[in-house]
């Protein structure tokens, strides 16, 4: 059964009315708290009542509709309107504001607010996001309804911004930003201005992991943006949790009298894979490389390979390739996991890996980087020192990243803007 729908520009300035009908003063703005479920109940409405801004409570309200909401008594509370906290005002603070269209991974522009009155409440379903709102507001009513396409999205799939309201500790929900992926939630970091990123980056600190991922995939700019503010010890924690050559990069692109301080409070694991990285030039095959890799004795056998693949703490991502190496510590072959899971449990590296593979070593440029991965149709270059013991390993991403523009992203993401 289809509801009644009320849009927020039609009850703005409406006239309030006692029961009889007789005029009180006017409506200025609806008042939710966006913690009370996915659709917010109507809680009250701020009034502007003989020069004076009133609280209207919702309990108070016997009909709401364009032009006229009525009240069902006579009294009021002339006391004057003041914020209780966690309370959001559609009109102020919302309605005209950006915020994350979580479906379509993409920020937006409130231009209008829809209403239903389901569950014995008012609530709010659906914010339109299309010029139609602006032009039913600025229009004739019966002109402005008829213009432009609509384009609503259902409330669930949308997370405003609450980190403007002057008494509201709400955040965004985690909940929401978590069904993106970390490069989505950076590209919207990097449309968004620096207090929106900032909130979105609040948000999504509820988890250290994804907090990771997300800095990871933002550009160097940003990174530096949102860790200025940070303290050292803040910072570090950032960076512990990413990859140690993004954590390398990152650091990099501090402030030089940071670093030093920064790195001094990473893990030490993590911390001397950092400061190797930082050896390189970030333009070679050592600054390039990942210093996290999975190198086996040729002469396991694959059920035991296997199991050491399992129990890495290497991410998926990262762990594409196995690596051998012989007596002598030094890389001797290289296999697909794809390739390992198939192979013979019983089977000994040595018989299935192939052999010799392409390497290169830390001091190799870019061009030359990017032309092996090419030539041999690789996703993982290991790279070698002068023993010929695997120290680090390239992925193909790491590459393409390094060969775009330094604002690619940002040009990606400007179609995700309004």
């Amino acid at each position: 059964m289809e509801m009644a729908v009320l849009h927020l520009s039609m009850l703005l300035k409406s006239k309030l009315v006692d029961r009889n009908g007789e005029s009180l003063g006017r409506v200025e703005d609806l008042i939710v708290r966006l913690a009370d479920g996915a659709y917010p109940p109507v809680t009250g409405l701020k009034a502007r009542v003989a020069g004076r801004d009133l609280f209207v409570a919702a309990r108070m309200i016997a009909e709401l509709k364009p032009g006229k909401v009525q009240l069902a008594g006579d009294q009021l509370n002339f006391g004057r309107f003041e914020r209780r906290p966690r309370e959001v005002l559609l009109r102020q603070d919302v309605l005209g504001h950006r915020l994350i269209n979580v479906a379509g991974a993409r920020l937006a522009r409130a231009s209008d607010i829809e209403l239903a009155f389901t569950e014995e409440a008012w609530r709010v379903v659906g914010v339109d996001v299309s010029l139609r709102g602006p032009l039913r507001r600025l229009l004739p009513r019966w002109l402005g309804g008829r213009s432009a396409a609509r384009i609503v999205l259902d409330w669930e799939s949308v997370e405003p911004f609450v980190g403007h309201v002057p008494s509201s500790r709400l955040r965004m929900r985690f909940g929401k930003l978590a069904q993106l992926h970390p490069a989505q939630i950076a590209d919207l970091v990097e449309a968004a201005s620096h207090e929106e990123g900032e909130e979105i980056i609040r948000a999504v600190g509820a988890d250290r992991e994804l907090e990771a991922d997300v800095f990871e995939e933002l550009d160097p700019e940003h990174q530096v943006e949102f860790l200025h503010q940070r303290s050292d010890a803040e910072a570090a924690n950032v960076l512990a949790k990413m990859g140690a050559d993004d954590a390398a990069d990152l650091l990099a692109e501090l402030e030089q009298e940071r670093r030093e301080p920064v790195l001094s409070l990473l893990p030490k694991t993590q911390q001397r894979k950092v400061r190797t990285l930082l050896g390189f030039n970030p333009s070679t095959a050592g600054g390039l490389m990942n210093p996290d890799f999975l190198c086996l004795s040729e002469s396991v056998a694959v059920k035991r390979a296997l199991e050491e693949v399992k129990k890495s703490p290497i991410e998926s991502e990262q762990l594409a390739v196995v690596f051998t190496h012989d007596s002598k510590k030094q890389l001797s072959g290289a296999l697909a996991v794809a390739a390992l899971v198939r192979a013979d449990p019983e089977a000994r590296l040595a018989d299935i890996v192939q052999r010799r593979p392409v390497s290169l070593h830390p001091n190799a440029d870019l061009p030359e980087v990017a032309r092996e991965l090419t030539d041999f149709n690789l996703t993982a270059l290991p790279v070698v020192d002068e023993g010929e013991h695997v120290i680090g390993v390239i992925a193909v991403d790491d590459v393409l990243e390094s060969i775009f523009p330094e604002d690619w992203r940002r040009r990606f993401s400007a179609f995700s803007n309004e």
